[in-house]
This record gives C-alpha cells, sequence and structure tokens, in this order.
C-alpha cells in the first residue's frame, strides 16, 4: 500500500481515505441495522457500532492490499 494519495494536489494518509470508505460502509449497515430493529437486541449500541466500524476498516484494509498488489 502506498503512504499518501494526492487528492487535487494535497497529499492525504492512504489510512485516512479507507477509514473514510469504512465509515461510509458503517452508515450503510447501522442504517439498515436500525430499520430491522436490530438494535433491541444489543446490549451498549455505541460499543456495537465501534466493533462494527473495525471490523469493516479491517475489511477495506485487506481488500485495498489485495486489490493493489
Amino acid at each position: 500500500m502506498i503512504g499518501e494519495i494526492d487528492v487535487l494536489g494535497v497529499f492525504i494518509p492512504a489510512i485516512l481515505m479507507l477509514m473514510f470508505i469504512a465509515y461510509l460502509v458503517n452508515m450503510a449497515i447501522r442504517n439498515v441495522l436500525a430499520r430491522i430493529g436490530f438494535y433491541r437486541f444489543v446490549w451498549h449500541r455505541s460499543i456495537f457500532d465501534l466493533g462494527i466500524y473495525v471490523l469493516v476498516l479491517g475489511v477495506v484494509v485487506i481488500v485495498s492490499q489485495r486489490l493493489i498488489s
């Protein structure tokens, strides 16, 4: 994975872009879970959402590694 990405002449860390992608995917997952009523069974929603975000970020990083190499 490269260390930086050039966005309109501004270099940003690659992990920041991956974190933003994971955040967007996480928002979609949270909306789906809220609509189906899954959060009724979750004890602490904030911790659960953080766990889902960490898992999604891990998947995004692994997928980006496989696409680059």
